[in-house]
């Protein structure tokens, strides 16, 4: 029951940092360049491409558990997504706000509680891989 509960409140965690996430990337593509740059002091074409990660690491933080596909990169993912939150808590706080650093440090918590929460996915698959390269060299070795 605890591990449903669990998984439960990590789907939560995943699907709010995934809206979040894709919101704020959507923001930094399309707004307009002057207004992205009345609002920032990082360039432009950085602040896209920070913009294009959100958005890739959203899909990171949920495609894989949906389709039980490479489900390894969901944690990868959320630490990605960790390091980008805190880059924009730093900016924030040097930029003298203090107020508006609260949001990005608690995307950063639980971008990092999912990671942690969802290590088991990355672990099983290097567990798999490690197996099936030990069984390739056996099999090389014994014909």
């Amino acid at each position: 029951m605890r591990v449903k509960k669990i998984s439960l409140l990590l789907w939560t965690a995943q699907l709010l940092l995934a809206a979040l996430f894709i919101t704020a990337g959507w923001v930094k593509l399309t707004m307009p360049a002057e207004a992205l740059s009345a609002v920032s002091t990082l360039p432009v074409p950085f602040l896209r491409f920070i913009g294009t990660m959100e958005i890739l690491g959203a899909f990171g933080l949920l495609l894989p558990g949906l389709l039980r596909i490479r489900r390894e990169l969901t944690p990868l993912a959320a630490i990605g997504l960790s390091i980008i939150v805190t880059g924009a808590t730093v900016i924030t706080l040097v930029g003298g706000q203090v107020g508006p650093a609260v949001l990005p440090f608690v995307a950063a918590l639980v971008a990092a509680a999912v990671a942690y929460g969802r290590r088991d996915w990355l672990a099983r698959s290097s567990r798999g891989r490690i197996a099936r390269q030990t069984r390739k060299v056996v099999a090389t070795r014994i014909a």
